[in-house]
């Protein structure tokens, strides 16, 4: 962090825990049938909180929740500006889509350009009777009229200030964290 960066935690791992219960809960309740409900995490921190969501979803309703994975990299609009060799991850969908109830799960809606790609990517695996979509995190600042259906915790961020969703999975830790940039 550098000198003109200022942080401080909006959840902690007791929030966080807290929040993906109430999330769970606006999930279950998503679709009549729980048996047509699946979800998809964008890679990397959205597949984790979708398994987490996942095994609150089937303790609360006694249902296995299919759960995919998508990788939107090469779907992005702005490909040609991250360089000549992008970092592929996985992209696993291991169920059917068409007709299904479908939440996409990411840690941080933003502008709105990663679920613009995550959208044309599922595309690509079926045509959902419905898709949703669940973030941990809505800081505003949206450039597409994309809105989440369910949503842990809104938070007003300046453009130049970063939200980082750090998760046991990836860093050993739980919190989400509003990291104040400089003004320009």
């Amino acid at each position: 962090m550098n000198v003109a960066e200022e942080s401080n935690t909006l959840l902690d791992a007791g929030e966080i825990d807290r929040t993906l219960d109430k999330m769970a809960d606006e999930m279950a309740n998503f679709v009549g049938d729980a048996r047509a409900l699946a979800l998809v995490g964008i890679q990397r921190r959205g597949v984790d909180l979708a398994r987490r969501l996942a095994e609150r979803i089937k303790q609360r309703l006694d249902c296995e929740v299919p759960m995919g994975a998508l990788d939107i990299t090469l779907y992005r609009d702005d490909l040609q500006t991250i360089g000549p060799k992008p970092v592929v991850a996985h992209t696993d969908i291991p169920m059917e889509l068409t007709d299904r109830y479908v939440i996409i799960v990411d840690d941080v809606l933003f502008t709105g350009r990663t679920i613009r790609a995550a959208l044309a990517e599922l595309a690509d695996f079926g045509r959902p009777a419905r898709i949703g979509l669940a973030v941990l995190v809505d800081r505003g600042g949206r450039e597409l009229p994309i809105q989440a259906d369910i949503v842990g915790k809104n938070i007003e961020a300046d453009v130049h200030d970063r939200v980082d969703v750090l998760l046991e999975e990836v860093d050993g830790t739980d919190a989400v964290v509003l990291v104040r940039g400089e003004k320009k």
